[in-house]
Formats: C-alpha cells, structure tokens, sequence
C-alpha cells in the first residue's frame, strides 16, 4: 500500500491509536498532578482528578505549540514519518506505558513516545533518520528535569521555611492547604502544556505526510482541541496505584511540602515548555518529591523504591524503541 495515499478510514484509524496514547497519557500521568494533593489530603481523590484535568484542558490557552513541532519533526527525519512509522511508535508507547501502569511505576509517557518514534523510524531508514539535535536535547532532558525539580523544591523548601520560621506549624499548614490549589493547578497547566502537545505533534505529522496540511508544518486547531480533551478525560480517570507510590511511598507529604514539589515541578515544565523540550512530567515531579524530603533528612527519601523509580526511566527509550521497530518490522513491510 503505498503510505501516501491511504483511504481516510485507516487515516482516521491511526488519529484514533493516537488520541488513545493521550488517553493512557493522562491515566498514567494523572498522579503526576493529583498525587501530592491527594496524599496531604487537601483534595478529596475525585475533586482532585477533576481539578488537574480542568487544567490539563485549558493549557492550550498558556502555551504556544514548540513542543509539538520537536515531536514532528525533531526526533526523526520528517520524511520517513508514514503513517506506519506513526502507528509502530505509538504501538511502542502505549505498550510500555500499560506495562508500567500495571506494574505501579511512574514511567515517562513522554519518553516512551520518543522511544517508539525512534525505533520505528531506524527500522525503516537505519540510524541516518535520527535528528541528533533534537533527540539528545529530549535525551539529556532524562537527567536535567528530574534535577531541576529537585533543586528548585531544595531552594524553595529553603526559602519558606526561613521566612515562616515564626509561624506555628498549625498556621503553616492552615494557609498551605489553600496555596496547595494553586500550586496543583500550576503544574496541572504545565503537564497539559507539555504533554498534550506531544500527541498534537504526532497527529499533525501524519497529517503532513499525507499531503492534508498545507505550507510549513504547522498543528491545526482540532488537532489541538482533539488532544487536550483526550489528555483531561484520561486525567479524570486516574491512575490509583501510581498516586499511591508518588504521594506516599517515596517520602510522606504535607501541604507545605506538597506546595513547594508542585510548584518547582511546575516552573521547571512551564521553562521546558516555552523552550520546545517534550520532558517527562514524571521525571519532573519525583525530583521535586525527593527534593522536599531530602530537605528534611535523607532518610525521610525511600532510596530503593526511587532508585527502581530510575530503572524504569532508563529503560523506557529503548524498551518502548524496541517495540516500536518490531511493530513496524510486522506491519511497515
């Protein structure tokens, strides 16, 4: 079948997988936004999902749409981007993103998306259809967003608490519980900013393919709508067992501290975002989660399960790669 002319239906077939992996993408991410605000029990488990996924919608509004072109042209080469290479990645992405899911792991759907893009596009053109530039940009962003999280919920815990050194713990916690809203729906806005975009990227790219975007390569606004609706509803759903391990294995929570993890993870997604760098929210989020436990002591941070937490992230690129070459090797050729 020749990739350049395939009938609507499978078109529309492939969009549908697409907006399905934001669906999952918001699932699985959903504790990235509601965890700590669930844990410090701020926020009822319901009202908090529908809190972050009222954000994850509205992020369009915020944020322009760099992210997206790195997705679909930034990663392989934009001229092997066929509808089967888009179908193997996203094949590759959800495959692992369910995996981890069910394992209770807080993997990158961002990477995962990467990986399989990556993989599908080396199993039809080899190595040369990697864009260097912008795959070790996303790659270096593996180790950088975890680290700026953690270093700004370092300076923040820092901060604040120097300057309400002279409060009660009572009417600390009293103000933060309100502050805690504001801070969730920043990082909710952060992670539909960033994330979403990524799905817009991919469908626009195999819209480009097929000859039905017009001049340069550009996101039309359904392809917009379309995703960040797909990322709320997935949002709205949950991913319970995720929300358990982030808001309260890796370290305990409280209003302060789940304000200052939300708040650096927040400032951290909204620079990646206006720079073009698809990160991991997941990433982002467990930094700033060990960052305000460590300013306690470090053993108040559960090292082993952080350190299993690291061991998916690394696997994730090449797993979900992996997958994606297979499937393309299946239904590509």
């Amino acid at each position: 079948m020749d990739a350049l002319h395939l009938s609507l239906p499978f078109l529309v077939a492939i969009i549908a997988v697409a907006l399905a992996f934001d669906f999952i993408n918001g699932l699985h991410d959903a504790a990235n936004s509601i965890a700590t605000i669930v844990s410090t029990r701020v926020l009822s488990p319901k009202l908090a999902v529908a809190w972050a996924a009222t954000f994850n919608f509205i992020a369009f509004l915020f944020f322009g749409l760099s992210v997206a072109k790195t997705i679909g042209t930034g990663i392989v080469d934009a001229s092997v981007m066929d509808p089967f290479v888009v179908l193997s990645a996203l094949i590759g992405a959800i495959a692992w993103n369910l995996f981890t899911w069910w394992l209770g792991f807080p993997s990158s759907s961002s990477h995962a998306l990467i990986g399989g893009i990556a993989g599908a596009g080396i199993a039809k053109g080899g190595f040369g259809v990697l864009v260097l530039s912008g795959f070790t940009k996303t790659a270096a962003a593996i180790v950088l967003s975890p680290l700026a999280g953690m270093v700004l919920a370092i300076a923040l815990m820092i901060a604040l608490s120097w300057a309400l050194r002279l409060n009660t713990p009572f009417a600390v916690d009293r103000r933060f519980r309100k502050l805690q809203l504001l801070s969730a729906s920043l990082y909710s806005l952060g992670h539909g900013g960033n994330d979403a975009q990524k799905t817009m990227g991919i469908i626009a790219v195999l819209l480009y393919s097929q000859g039905m975007i017009q001049g340069d390569f550009h996101v039309p606004f359904w392809v917009v709508i379309a995703s960040q609706l797909a990322m709320g509803l997935g949002t709205l759903l949950g991913g319970w067992k995720i929300v358990r391990t982030m808001g309260s294995k890796i370290t305990d929570l409280k209003p302060f501290q789940g304000f200052c993890a939300e708040t650096a993870g927040a400032l951290s997604l909204f620079a990646a975002t206006w720079l073009g760098v698809p990160v991991s929210t997941t990433h982002t989020i467990t930094g700033a989660i060990v960052g305000v436990g460590m300013t306690r002591r470090a053993s108040a941070v559960r090292w082993g399960l952080a350190g299993q937490i690291v061991w998916a992230w690394i696997f994730t690129i090449p797993a979900a790669a992996l997958i994606g070459m297979g499937s393309y090797w299946l239904i590509g050729r």
